[in-house]
C-alpha cells in the first residue's frame, strides 16, 4: 500500500493504493494521523486506486470519522467492487459521504 498527499481546492487530499489490510492499516492511520494533526477543513480519503478493503481498513475510516468531530471534515472516493460496495454493506455510506470520483467530492465540500 502507497499513500500520497496533496492540497486540491481547499481540501487535503489523501490518496490511497494497493491493499488496505490487517497488515497495511497501521500506515493508513499514522498517515491519517499526521493529516489530522495539521486540523484541516476537509480530508478527501480518495480510495479509487485501492484493490482490496479489508475490515481493517474500513475500521481505520471510522476512527478517522471519530476523532476528525466536528472540526474536520471527511469524505472518502470509493468506485468499485473492491471498495464502494464494502463500504454500502456495511451502512459505512451512512457515516461519512463516499463519492465515485475525486470531482465528485471536492464539488461536495464547494456545495457546503
Amino acid at each position: 500500500m502507497t499513500t500520497t498527499v496533496a492540497s486540491q481546492d481547499g481540501a487535503t487530499v489523501l490518496t490511497v493504493a494497493g491493499e488496505v489490510d490487517l497488515a497495511t492499516a497501521p500506515a493508513l492511520e499514522s498517515s491519517i494521523e499526521a493529516i489530522l494533526n495539521g486540523k484541516p477543513a476537509a480530508l478527501i480519503i480518495d480510495l479509487s486506486a485501492v484493490s482490496f478493503l479489508a475490515s481493517a481498513g474500513m475500521a481505520v475510516l471510522v476512527a478517522t470519522h471519530q476523532r476528525a468531530g466536528d472540526s474536520t471534515a471527511i469524505a472518502v472516493v470509493a468506485d468499485g467492487p473492491a471498495t464502494s460496495r464494502q463500504l454500502r454493506m456495511t451502512n459505512l455510506d451512512q457515516v461519512f459521504a463516499v463519492h465515485s470520483t475525486l470531482e465528485a467530492a471536492l464539488a461536495g465540500f464547494r456545495d457546503r
